[in-house]
């Protein structure tokens, strides 16, 4: 028996709350968070729930945080595309994101996971993306999250001055 499109994303919001994250899996995302300040421990630890949990949306979500907040940018733009692509596979979008139109999924719906699970992805992507120097790729993903999420619950339109007033000349 085949679930449908409703269970399924039910199951796909479960796991952004760790739901069906295997115990051992679990258990290294605790212990990653317990040694976040020995780096190459705490590393292991997401690789280890990442082995047991490939795909996960919570690993993916430690890996990022992980990586975002030890200033491994590169390494988390790569995490935040896996994020973009496991959204758009659970949530049947198109696999470039620049494709997603604002009717593919309840974009407009803050308490819909799935779909916001995607513009975090997406503004973490464009975000990342600017901080890399990468200015033309970041604009495009920050213009899409807008065109996505038009009442800007996200928070890209910040962003985007920020990318203004940089491709102005302007400091903050």
């Amino acid at each position: 028996m085949t679930q449908g499109p409703e269970a399924l994303f039910a199951d796909f919001s479960a796991s952004l709350l760790g739901g069906n994250l295997p115990p051992g899996a679990e258990r290294h995302l605790a212990l990653a968070a317990q040694t976040y300040h020995l780096g190459d421990i705490a590393e292991s630890h997401l690789f280890d729930a990442e082995a047991q949990a490939p795909d996960h949306a919570a690993v993916l979500i430690g890996l990022y945080r992980f990586y975002f907040y030890k200033g491994h940018l590169g390494q988390a733009l790569e995490i935040a595309q896996r994020c973009l692509d496991k959204a758009a596979r659970e949530l049947a979008l198109p696999a470039d994101w620049r494709l997603t139109r604002p009717d593919h999924a309840r974009f407009d719906s803050f308490d819909d996971m799935a779909p916001r699970f995607f513009l975090f992805s997406l503004k973490g992507y464009g975000y990342l993306h600017m901080r890399l120097g990468n200015l033309a790729m970041g604009r495009a993903a920050l213009e899409k999250l807008l065109e996505l999420d038009p009442s800007d619950k996200i928070g890209a339109g910040v962003l985007v001055d920020v990318l203004k007033r940089a491709e102005a000349g302007e400091d903050d």
